[in-house]
């Protein structure tokens, strides 16, 4: 089994953030693993940027992952790590996981390019 899975989804209200998530939590697997981090960042069509995020427990892994979407100019996403515990603690290691997890995804989906740039916006 996997540590870590990041999901992904484009998002541009609260109520698509909430949505994603929901709709996460419909699978039994994840909703059983010990956190499921959240970050996300998108703008409004009146110019106003939301972002936020949430540790799930996991004392600031959530705002590392928003770190991760503010330095790489990452908008209109929510992403969500959810990692489950292995029988083995990870100490600090634990937040690389979570970052390049999530970071590996962005790139694959395109929204970010290797080296943290920003990718196309599909």
């Amino acid at each position: 089994m996997a540590v870590a899975q990041a999901h992904v989804a484009r998002v541009d209200s609260e109520e698509e953030v909430q949505a994603f998530m929901a709709n996460l939590m419909q699978d039994a697997k994840i909703r059983r693993a010990a956190h499921n981090m959240l970050a996300y960042r998108f703008t409004t069509a009146s110019g106003t940027l939301h972002a936020d995020c949430d540790d799930d427990g996991e004392s600031a892994a959530g705002t590392r992952l928003l770190h991760l979407l503010t330095v790489a100019g990452v908008e209109g996403v929510a992403v969500c790590v959810t990692r489950w515990f292995g029988g083995v603690l990870l100490g600090p290691s634990r937040f690389a996981l979570i970052s390049n997890c999530a970071r590996q995804l962005l790139e694959a989906e395109g929204l970010m390019t290797k080296g943290g740039k920003r990718g196309k916006r599909k």
